[in-house]
């Protein structure tokens, strides 16, 4: 792995090779320069284990970025380990925040899946500071193969489970006091390494002064060559570490040759080197001479990749450069800043050229930049990245520009600051009116066009999320007519809204079409995953519309999109598996539905939208209940709750009415009539589409008192009226799915009065409308009082068929389930065999041959016994098999 002559550390080494089975990790935590990265490199040169692979990951401040630590993990993978990660990287390249869980979960059964031993080596894991980073790290520490293990470098202890690691032996740790040099290691480095001819008592002068720290004793060897007075310099050579790396840095650089030293100073801006960017700021064309030259003097730089064109100095090193830089040279070091950021520029790395504008005091320049890159970031949903940007850029040059001043808005709408969004909108409409310095914006003339339209939409935007449907609908026509026939991602924002108002008014089937338009526009715009997202907002409107069959259909569709379409962002995928799973459900279709659920939550948060990440929780609840575990749905609908976050789309079904449902089910109408009284939802209220759910709720409610207080045969009228009411209003605007709740309702209120007759002439009804559209659960969910009369229906002709229908979805399911988990029934015999090896220490492949099955064969097993028992890792699934004693 290194080319360079080192000191042999054995001591060291035994200690990471005779530590017994292969720890979850190695951590070897010490200060600057005291050697951790040479140890590492020795102890994984040692080739032990002919078929170990190794992973090597340099880290820098880069990597902070989730996205970037990611890629350049799975990177590593793929040279030292496997170049089967083509899966990784497809998630990787499909643009957005990335799904987390899903791809480190993908890693570790591919690390599984390797013969031999793996180390994935993290070097200097101390720049990292991003929290999501360090969740990262622990998700893989926790569910490693057996076979598999983490090194990490590092100045300070990192945010990982060490404790728990070192409590259960599956950690083994080298700190400070293990690497320091010994006299003997100093003599070998310095007269043997560094070719000096330092007496023994120098050498334990030295050893003695820099406390056998490693960096400290490379410095002392690079001052003393060629120094004829070596005793005068061993003799001043004290203090702590501290000051003396800042005189040795000094006498290091002030030895170097005075191209050297332009070369060092003029680079010290970069994070990464390579060979024509460092021309692009020496102004010279022997950068990647340079180097490498550089490299091969051991002159503190690093090799980030094995092909030798990118570099970086180590980080001591190169804050001591920069310190004398900006000291010396202030307006230089700003001006180097802004030479790279126009080389990156050029090259079209955007995010590392608007880093080093603004790094060069350029808010100019850095606006320009994050124009350009503004469209990109906006199609791929890079929210994070764009709200980085412009917290960077100071206020005033913002308000000059109308699109950033566009997307701040954007920024406070989504953090929920609806006052601050028209101040923002109308800097915009400013600064498009009175343009500063001439121009309006560097992103050309379409972008330039559409802004007005986008001002529009966004007030759209908040209108619709403080209820005023009448507005949104007048500014969502007023952005259409500003937008051109070809702006297709602004008619498609705009034609959204309109659909969004619709729906909230009740007028589904307008909602319907306006919004499938607004969809294919975004597609035609290229903005594949907001038309993925607006997917789960279209289904929910055709469910209102009465159709689980068609929402299926689109979910689906969606998905096969997502997932076949290279480039596709999967930002929304989490929210489609899971609008799915609750569609499959009522229809049903419980085991597909829990599968759709599970990979719902895999993909994590990064996957859905704020506004969307109760929905998990809601239709787990409703998996739960068809289940017959109330009381784990009830504790589902209580997470929903407290997770959701009111937005733009219509609250069509209200946790509370949800809450409630339960209660009535559980029998708890104590409760459920507090429901009612908080939210004032009486019988005899003004109906309107957003309190029909409550409305149908309290129906529910009052057949429950009405069987519980044993009053039939009187006749409950006021639920009768209510539910006329309703349905009555519901058929005038199409919203089919409350026409079919309500018949179904009508059916049990009649039967309460003890009207059988009537009561099976409103179910045929129901039946009839419902069951060739999809639904099952929504009969089903009613509990016995609708088993008797689904079964009294089936015993007549025509209806009788689709009562059948409906009891046979119920009769799959034979009993409740504590969790969304299979057991041991679930899983086949051969699944078992699999499964019991994958307790032993032998990997995928030898898995395979054992078995005599090929690895596509022996991997297919393991998804359906991950599928089964709700895990998603070899480590999670032989925890869950030892609870259900399968091994």
């Amino acid at each position: 792995m290194s080319r360079r002559a080192l000191i042999a550390r054995p001591r060291l080494i035994e200690q990471l090779t005779h530590a017994g089975p292969l720890p979850r990790l190695v951590l070897v935590s010490a200060p600057a320069g005291a050697g951790k990265t040479t140890l590492l490199t020795q102890w994984l040169s040692l080739d032990a284990d002919p078929g170990s692979r190794v992973a090597w990951l340099s880290l820098d401040e880069a990597d902070n970025d989730l996205s970037r630590f990611l890629s350049d993990l799975v990177g590593a993978v793929k040279v030292g380990v496997s170049p089967a990660v083509d899966d990784l990287e497809s998630l990787l390249e499909s643009g957005g925040e990335p799904p987390v869980d899903a791809l480190l979960t993908a890693l570790v059964n591919e690390l599984d899946e390797v013969d031999g031993s793996t180390v994935l080596a993290l070097d200097d894991y101390h720049v990292i500071d991003e929290v999501r980073v360090h969740h990262a790290v622990g998700f893989l520490l926790d569910n490693l193969p057996p076979r598999a293990t983490v090194a990490i470098t590092t100045r300070a202890d990192p945010p990982l489970p060490l404790p728990r690691l070192r409590a259960r032996g599956e950690l083994v740790e080298l700190r400070a006091a293990d690497l320091r040099f010994t006299l003997g290691e100093a003599e070998m480095f310095l007269n043997q390494v560094m070719g000096l001819d330092l007496d023994p008592g120098q050498l334990m002068s030295l050893e003695t002064r820099t406390e056998g720290w490693a960096a400290g004793l490379q410095l002392a060897g690079l001052s003393l060559r060629g120094r004829d007075q070596t005793d005068d310099f061993v003799a001043a050579f004290t203090g702590s570490h501290r000051f003396v790396l800042d005189y040795l840095v000094e006498e290091v650089l002030d030895r170097q040759p005075a191209d050297t030293q332009r070369f060092l100073l003029d680079t010290a801006v970069l994070d990464r080197m390579t060979g024509p960017l460092c021309d692009a700021l020496t102004g010279a064309s022997d950068g990647r001479t340079m180097l490498e030259r550089l490299n091969r003097s051991n002159l503190f730089v690093v090799a980030l990749d094995d092909r030798s064109e990118w570099y970086r100095y180590h980080h001591l090193f190169a804050d001591a450069l920069r310190a004398r830089l900006a000291a010396e040279h202030p307006e230089r070091f700003r001006s180097l800043h802004r030479s790279a950021s126009r080389w990156y520029a050029r090259h079209g790395l955007l995010e590392d050229a608007i880093a080093h504008a603004n790094a060069g005091g350029d808010p100019d320049a850095a606006a320009d930049l994050v124009e350009q890159a503004l469209p990109e970031a906006r199609r791929l949903r890079r929210d994070r990245l764009l709200t980085e940007w412009l917290r960077m850029l100071p206020d005033d040059v913002i308000r000059q520009r109308p699109a950033l001043s566009i997307q701040r808005a954007w920024m406070s709408l989504i953090a929920g600051d609806l006052d601050g969004v028209e101040g923002r909108l109308r800097d915009a409409e400013h600064a498009l009116a009175v343009p500063a310095g001439g121009r309006v914006a560097p992103a050309g003339d379409d972008a330039v066009r559409t802004l007005p339209a986008w001002i529009a939409i966004y007030r759209a935007s908040v209108a619709q999320a403080r209820g005023d449907a009448v507005a949104t609908s007048a500014y969502a026509r007023a952005a259409l007519d500003l937008a051109g026939p070809d702006d297709h991602f602004a008619r498609g924002g705009a034609a959204g809204f309109l659909g969004l108002s619709a729906w909230a008014e009740g007028e589904v089937e307008v909602a319907v079409d306006t919004f499938t338009q607004a969809i294919a526009s975004l597609d035609a715009a290229g903005n594949v995953a907001d038309a993925l997202g607006g997917t789960v907002v279209l289904a929910d409107m055709w469910l209102t519309r009465g159709s689980p069959a068609t929402a299926r259909r689109l979910y689906e569709q969606a998905l096969a999109t997502a997932q076949n379409r290279r480039g596709v962002p999967l930002s929304t995928a989490g929210d489609l598996h899971i609008g799915l799973a609750d569609v499959l459900r009522e229809h049903g279709e419980l085991e597909a539905a829990r599968t759709h659920l599970a990979a719902g939550r895999a993909l994590g948060e990064a996957a859905s939208v704020p506004e969307n990440r109760h929905r998990w929780h809601l239709a787990r609840a409703g998996l739960l209940r068809a289940l017959g575990d109330l009381d784990a749905a009830v504790t589902d609908l209580d997470e929903a709750q407290a997770a959701y976050v009111p937005g733009f789309f219509p609250d069509v079904r209200p946790v509370p009415a949800l809450i409630a449902r339960l209660q009535i089910a559980r029998g708890q109408l104590g409760a459920a009539w507090d429901w009612a009284d908080r939210g004032q939802v009486g019988a005899t209220a003004d109906l309107g589409y957003l309190t029909e759910f409550d409305r149908l709720t309290l129906a529910r409610l009052l057949i429950a008192q009405n069987r519980a207080d044993g009053s039939a045969p009187a006749a409950p009228d006021e639920v009768i009226g209510l539910l006329e009411r309703v349905l009555a209003e519901a058929r005038r605007h199409g919203r089919g799915g409350s026409v079919v709740d309500a018949q179904l309702l009508l059916a049990l209120a009649y039967d309460a009065r003890g009207a059988r007759e009537l009561a099976l002439t409103w179910l045929d009804r129901a039946l009839t409308a419902a069951v060739p559209a999809g639904y099952a659960r929504l009969f089903l969910d009613e509990g016995a009082p609708m088993q008797v009369l689904l079964r009294a229906a089936g015993s007549r002709p025509g209806p009788g068929r689709l009562a059948g229908e409906v009891l046979r979805a119920g009769a799959a399911v034979t009993s409740p389930a504590p969790a969304v988990a299979a057991g041991a029934d679930a899983l086949s015999e051969r699944e078992l065999e699999v499964l019991r090896l994958l307790a032993t220490p032998l990997s995928g492949p030898e898995i395979s041959r054992q078995l005599f099955m090929t690895i596509n064969t022996f991997r297919t097993h393991t998804r359906h016994i991950f599928t089964k028992l709700n895990v998603q890792t070899r480590r999670a699934a032989l925890a869950r098999a030892a609870e259900l004693d399968l091994l």
